[in-house]
């Protein structure tokens, strides 16, 4: 069993319009709203491939039992734990002119202490009785958790026997490392907040030498670096590069990565699989819903090589 943890949780709506135009008034075309944040969107690529994952995390207000509602209407497993305040929105306008997103993002709620508290061991009991063997932490946190509320929750699943995949950022990130997630999954600009450093190689060896035991870091277009324990350096593409919406590209990598974990799969097959899913999903108009005959008919326009230069 697979858990995706998303401490930020959303509902998400995504606007289709022509062009979009700063400043201008726009005719939407089409709209569309989801259970969101990136441990919601995690599972739903999991659930779509019909592997065992429950979604979790907090949730809050009506916006949270819409959440729940459409995890209900879409058959994706989820237990989550209640919050006094209102989860947030977030808002994508996808322009039909370059396929390019705009994203708007809400804080969410203020999570208290004792809040905080009572999730843990939610997640505690949900990973006892379900389980499970890999917990996937993703996504900002919600006001009112320490910037090392993530380290807590992998010390966590990691005392439990679970590996762990972590996709966060900023603050989070950084402070994070020093649970020693299993995999941590950065994209460029990441790297950069994190490190300092804008070469992806160097940042990727940076994050390792924070605490990270193996990183997997995406740089859009340009494919997906793998550097990790035991000389693991590994690079990828697909080639051609596709054009779509790029916003549920990250999110599919980490389930793939979750479940090459789950399935002790080896690591160039594991980031194979990674950039088949990122890419499927670039094929969708929202995030969370990737097509397996996309994900099959990617798989042969993946290529893999060494890296080592980006050896740690």
């Amino acid at each position: 069993m697979i858990v995706t943890v998303t401490l930020n949780a959303a509902l998400d709506v995504t606007y289709a319009v022509a062009e979009l135009r700063p400043g201008a008034s726009h005719r939407v075309s089409s709209v569309v709203e989801t259970a969101g944040g990136k441990g919601v969107n995690v599972a739903s690529v999991l659930a779509q491939g019909g592997l065992p994952v429950v979604a979790t995390g907090i949730v809050g207000g009506c916006v949270g039992s819409r959440i729940r509602a459409d995890l209900d209407s879409r058959a994706v497993p989820h237990d989550f734990a209640d919050c006094a305040g209102e989860s947030r929105r977030t808002l994508t306008v996808v322009s039909g002119r370059d396929s390019d997103a705009t994203v708007f993002n809400e804080l969410g709620p203020q999570v208290s202490a004792p809040e905080w508290r009572g999730f843990l061991a939610h997640l505690g009991g949900l990973v006892r009785h379900t389980s499970a063997t890999v917990v996937v932490a993703s996504g900002s946190l919600p006001c009112g958790l320490p910037p090392d509320a993530y380290a807590e929750l992998l010390e966590l699943a990691h005392e439990a026997g679970c590996r762990t995949v972590l996709d966060t950022s900023g603050e989070a990130l950084g402070a994070a490392l020093v649970a020693g997630p299993d995999v941590v999954k950065p994209n460029r600009d990441e790297l950069l907040e994190v490190t300092g450093v804008g070469d992806l190689s160097a940042g990727v060896a940076a994050l390792r030498r924070m605490g990270a035991r193996n990183v997997l870091a995406s740089a859009g277009a340009d494919g997906m670096l793998l550097v990790g324990e035991e000389g693991l350096a590994l690079a990828g593409r697909v080639d051609p590069p596709l054009i779509g919406n790029p916003t549920g590209a990250g999110d599919a990598a980490v389930a793939a990565i979750a479940a090459g974990l789950a399935a002790h799969t080896r690591w160039d097959d594991l980031l194979a699989e990674s950039l088949a899913w990122s890419a499927a999903a670039v094929l969708k108009p929202v995030a969370g819903d990737v097509d397996r005959a996309d994900v099959e008919r990617l798989r042969s326009a993946v290529v893999i090589r060494p890296a080592d230069s980006a050896r740690s």
